[in-house]
């Protein structure tokens, strides 16, 4: 039985947050690898210490003066280490560090070091051993995981120290870089360390107790989701809802290793577990998530054309322009291709300009006013009536559908909107779909 515990930066974004995670640990012998992100936000006025790290390379790039930046990453430190008396030389790290910065340092080693501070706080702290990702976590040069290699290195430093913590979002190149995730990326690290040890179970300890059915932001005190599949959460977190990394399921889900969403500062609360298969069915409805500010091309071919061979070009067309494309209703002699519109700023003259000249379009019609919203559902196939209820309750709020779709297995029923009434949307569908 072993559980791998990650904590996030709002979870280690002071002394008295180290102190809960302690808490937290000592609380279940089990928790015995812990993963943790950078120190986080102590407020809303406050920097995470990640940012503070990148605003310190672009000042040494553009030779701007650093050492304010420096002095407050270092009060960061210097405030959790003397209110929990740690021995660690904070300072005689950072001063090492700062010998190290000039415009040729590298930009993955120089944020990476948030994670590394913090986990070798956190190890002193709760007395587990530090163990360096870099010495556990290997890329290759694509930039894909290593999985051989990494699972052999993590288990042998399991092996030899029971109890550790290691720094999450970062590993290294096969030459020995420093190679540093995505946004998030503390989760993923969280999720190998899951597959390597065949964990029990993936705890991810955040500020929020769970997912919640809508964003907070938009919905009053939305219901937090009780269990929820790998497959919906991809598509919750695909269309918006951030509060998981979507790419933290891939290195377990095929071991059906559950995922516990849990809050640090309600650490009874059960949270929101994450399986391969869902046996609650009480909730016809997992969560409604969705995005703004997409852009929809839709093509009307001549008659005789062949539909098939204009829409595989027209979509070759958007690749060579590295724009993905989101979704692709259709009809017998159109298609449409929904793409975000922040990839086509530059681009949209381009892409029209060539779709028009084609001689077997005889049309072209875009619409740069599209919201998309999802709700996503694996009980929603057994109960029929669901889609006639989504756009009754939409048609009743007076607004107009501009799309619909859906995929195979229904889980998910996608609808376009315009940007205007994406808020009254989601409002609208979490008050007759859920509550």
């Amino acid at each position: 039985m072993l559980k791998i515990a990650k904590f996030g930066g709002s979870s280690l974004a002071n002394h008295q947050q180290f102190q809960k995670v302690k808490q937290i640990i000592e609380q279940d012998p089990l928790r015995k690898v812990v993963v943790v992100s950078a120190i986080g936000r102590r407020d809303a006025r406050d920097a995470k210490l990640t940012d503070l790290l990148y605003l310190l390379h672009a000042h040494l790039m553009y030779s701007v003066p650093y050492e304010p930046v420096l002095a407050m990453i270092e009060e960061r430190f210097l405030e959790i280490k003397e209110a929990l008396h740690l021995s660690i030389d904070i300072k005689k790290q950072l001063l090492a560090l700062k010998k190290e910065l000039n415009k040729q340092i590298s930009l993955d080693y120089l944020v990476s070091r948030g994670e590394y501070f913090t986990a070798q706080m956190m190890a002193e702290y709760i007395n587990f051993a530090f163990v360096d990702a870099s010495e556990l976590v290997f890329f290759y040069f694509d930039g894909s995981i290593d999985y051989e290699k990494t699972e052999n290195a993590i288990r042998k430093a399991f092996q030899e120290h029971e109890q550790m913590v290691v720094p999450g979002f970062y590993g290294v190149y096969p030459n020995g870089a420093i190679r540093i995730m995505a946004r998030g990326g503390s989760d993923i690290t969280g999720s190998i360390m899951a597959r390597s040890l065949s964990a029990t179970v993936y705890e991810n300890w955040t500020d929020v107790s769970g997912l919640l059915m809508a964003d907070p932001r938009i919905v009053v005190s939305p219901k937090r989701i009780a269990q929820i599949t790998y497959e919906e959460l991809r598509e919750l977190a695909y269309m918006g809802a951030n509060v998981l990394h979507e790419e933290t399921i891939f290195p377990i889900q095929d071991m059906n290793i559950p995922i516990v969403i849990l809050n640090t500062n309600d650490a009874f609360n059960p949270g929101t577990i994450i399986t391969q298969v869902g046996d609650d069915t009480t909730q016809v409805i997992t969560g409604i998530a969705g995005k703004k500010h997409f852009a929809s091309f839709t093509i009307t071919k001549h008659n005789g054309s062949s539909k098939t061979k204009l829409m595989r070009e027209i979509l070759a067309l958007f690749e060579s322009y590295h724009i993905n494309v989101e979704h692709i209703p259709s009809s017998i002699d159109s298609f449409s291709i929904v793409v975000l519109q922040a990839e086509l700023d530059k681009v949209i003259y381009d892409i029209a300009s060539s779709i028009k000249n084609r001689s077997d379009v005889k049309n072209l019609t875009i619409d740069q006013d599209i919201a998309l919203v999802a709700i996503v559902g694996r009980n929603m196939v057994t109960r029929p009536g669901i889609s006639g209820k989504i756009f009754a309750v939409i048609g009743n709020e007076g607004i107009n559908i501009k799309m619909i779709a859906q995929g195979s297995n229904e889980l998910n029923i996608i609808v376009g909107i315009s940007n205007e009434h994406f808020e009254k949307t989601i409002c609208a569908l979490y008050q007759h779909l859920v509550v």
